[in-house]
């Protein structure tokens, strides 16, 4: 049974390998290729101009974006991952109240009372107002 244990962790650090080495071996092809010549190295400035649409840009200085929608993004990553933990807890909702009961309820219900704290406090704040 321990061996069994361990052999899972093998596979999961000979995927860990392999996904650091793809990139780090694509990073290492590209920079012999460029050294040795046959990936040109030609620098321009078209090459160092904001991309906008297709359009040539007004301005050349790269211009930030708002504040808030920084904000906003947190908030929407914070409920879509709450919406990742919730789909596979409601399908089994039904198996898991028969063996476990109310319990498993009121731990979904905790867990979705602690985010609504967090969206009350941003709301309260006014991280999600415009004006």
């Amino acid at each position: 049974m321990l061996d069994d244990y361990f052999r899972q962790y093998g596979l999961i650090t000979i995927f860990a390998l392999i996904a650091v080495a793809i990139p780090v071996g694509m990073l290492l092809v590209s920079t012999t290729l460029s050294i040795v010549g046959i990936r040109p190295d030609k620098p321009d400035e078209v090459k160092k101009s904001i991309y906008e649409c297709g359009f040539e840009t007004l301005s050349k200085r790269w211009s930030g974006f708002n504040s808030r929608f920084y904000a906003i993004a947190l908030v929407f990553v914070v409920f879509d991952v709450e919406v990742v933990f919730l789909f596979p807890w409601a399908s089994e909702f039904g198996y898991m109240s028969s063996k476990f009961g109310a319990f498993v309820l009121i731990e979904m219900a905790i867990f979705v009372a602690i985010l609504l704290v967090g969206w009350l406090y941003a709301y309260r704040k006014g991280d999600l107002e415009w004006t």
